[in-house]
């Protein structure tokens, strides 16, 4: 038995012990001020703790949800008291506010404002050959839920230049109040994008969608890929266009009792569309050999064109090849749960995947190493790699980091304690006066110096990443921030950090769905609407579809979204 040392039942830290209680009653003061102490100062060692003060127990209860009754009362009486009292807004980040709120309401999540705003940022052109840029804003609530608004579709007249980007990213963050919330951007893989970021000064993550779709692209553009593309656009085009041969296909499949699918046709901007086209065309490869053998299809067009068995089967090969592209591309094109930390393990198992394996035939190959070869020049900053690491590592899913080497492992998690205590040191940092040197005395010899706070600091960090790996792993259909939202009070130190990197996205996909809804609104009757209507149309149709955010962390420009 270690008598030198004592262990904290709270963190599991181990304290030095040196005949008192002086030590642990240091450490509970520092990071566990909110466990109950007996009425003589020391550490309770019985199981019922003082009446005035929440418990582990409270601590651990449900957390209200910000749209029941309760929580929308109490939210209400806190309102209220800012503006009768004329107190200033950030009271409720005292720690005093909130050990009140705390002993009160221990089920109650006081609104914060997030410490990380994510932006995507994408251009379109309309119907009206206006070029617009829309900018999107993506963050966390204090329960944990990911919300997303549109901040602006303005039109961009000069050149699409990094610089004249970067001031739109500039501008429009300092128009809704936000330049303060350590941004990251996201947008495609332009080198105008690219440079539009580093000249605003924001940490960029560039779109895995769009990543995804060159590197497909890379492949379908292989001659023998592009030539069983021709010959399949080239058939599923003659029944899109000929309303007898879609007649008889639309028999041929009842009669040979087969899902009554319209056939497609790809379209050259998204890669995924081919990969559909063909695997349609698999489906009902034997619906559409028949009707183009019918008599009423050979009588109506001169124009028929099948393909050889050569064809088929190199179609098949194709769409087996690009089977794990088209399923990856799916999960990244989801909104509603986080993205960023798919990243990293979605792109590993996508480089095994297109390995070399023992049956493939060249034409398998050959789009293989199309993929991995430009999969593989992808996120090559270690910047880049560091983010995508770090976000996996604070995603349950992937916690323990598989698709890493132990190495890479390693330096991840010491990350994480180096943000951690970043963070501690800043929160300490930001809301202590500086000490008067007698004060500073006297605190070294009753609570060691600064230098021994760090260490124990860095020790209870340490600690709390190792509960946090010790945690079961969740399955990868289960929601990360439904999990963070239950656990988030056993790992308050790293809860923070997860929230920076959960709330980024790693696709532009919300911008891009934008601009079905913008085109919609700038039909051609609207299609001379001004650009600042349809910024304020499309902001406002956004900002309607979403659930209120009683967090507020916008402040719209002034003047407005939508003055006369």
């Amino acid at each position: 038995m270690d008598m030198t040392h004592g262990i904290c039942k709270v963190c599991r830290m181990k304290i030095k012990y040196s005949g008192n209680t002086t030590n642990m009653r240091a450490h509970l003061t520092r990071h566990h001020p909110k466990i109950a102490l007996t009425a003589d100062g020391k550490a309770s060692s019985k199981s019922a703790p003082l009446k005035n003060q929440p418990t582990l127990d409270t601590l651990s209860l449900a957390k209200l949800s910000p749209n029941s009754e309760r929580a929308k009362k109490i939210t209400q009486s806190i309102t209220y008291f800012i503006c009768k009292d004329l107190r200033p807004y950030n009271i409720v980040e005292n720690e005093g506010f909130s050990y009140m709120i705390k002993t009160l309401e221990p089920r109650y999540v006081i609104p914060l404002q997030p410490e990380r705003v994510a932006l995507t940022c994408d251009a379109w052109t309309s119907r009206a050959v206006d070029s617009y840029v829309t900018i999107t804003a993506h963050y966390l609530t204090a329960d944990w839920q990911l919300l997303s608004y549109v901040l602006q579709t303005r039109t961009l007249h000069e050149s699409h230049t990094g610089a004249n980007i970067a001031n739109l990213l500039q501008n429009t963050p300092q128009e809704w109040g936000i330049a303060d919330k350590n941004l990251v951007v996201v947008t495609d893989n332009a080198s105008n994008m690219t440079i539009a970021t580093q000249l605003a000064g924001y940490l960029h993550v560039k779109c895995f969608a769009h990543t995804l779709n060159l590197a497909s692209q890379r492949a379908l553009n292989l001659p023998a890929v592009a030539r069983v593309l021709g010959r399949v656009r080239r058939i599923t085009g003659f029944f899109n266009r000929s309303t007898v041969a879609n007649h008889a296909l639309e028999q041929k499949q009842k009669m040979l009792q087969l899902l009554t699918h319209k056939l497609k046709t790809d379209v050259c901007t998204r890669w995924n569309s081919a990969y559909d086209m063909l695997q349609r065309f698999l489906e009902q490869q034997p619906a559409i050999c028949a009707a183009l053998l019918s008599p009423e299809v050979r009588k109506s067009s001169t124009d028929i064109f099948t393909l050889n068995e050569t064809d088929i089967g190199n179609t098949e090969e194709i769409v087996r090849a690009l089977k794990s592209m088209q399923v990856v591309t799916t999960v990244m094109s989801e909104e509603k749960n986080p993205t960023l930390s798919l990243v990293a393990p979605l792109l590993a198992q996508l480089l095994h995947d297109t390995q070399d394996n023992i049956g493939d035939t060249a034409l398998v190959r050959n789009i293989k190493q199309s993929i991995s070869q430009d999969l593989k020049k992808r996120y090559a900053s270690t910047v880049e790699r560091n983010t995508l690491y770090t976000a996996s590592a604070l995603d349950p899913r992937f916690k323990t980091l598989p698709f890493l080497s132990l190495e890479e492992r390693q330096e991840t998690y010491a990350r994480v304690v180096a943000e951690a205590i970043t963070l501690q040191v800043s929160k300490h940092s930001g809301t202590t006066e500086e000490p008067s040197p007698k004060k500073s005395k006297m605190s070294i010899c009753l609570l060691g110096s600064p230098d021994s706070d760090t260490e124990e600091e860095e020790d209870a960090i340490d600690c709390c990443l190792n509960l946090y790996k010790a945690e079961p792993k969740i399955d990868i259909g289960e929601c990360p921030l439904q999990w963070w939202l239950k656990r988030e009070g056993a790992h308050a130190r790293l809860a923070p950090i997860a929230r920076k990197y959960l709330s980024t996205p790693a696709t532009t996909v919300p911008c891009e769905r934008l601009f079905s809804l913008s085109g919609h609104i700038i039909q051609k009757k609207h299609a001379s609407l001004s650009s600042d209507n349809v910024n304020r149309i499309v902001c406002l149709s956004n900002w309607l579809s979403h659930p209120l955010d009683h967090t507020n962390i916008f402040s719209p420009p002034k003047g407005g979204i939508c003055k006369e």
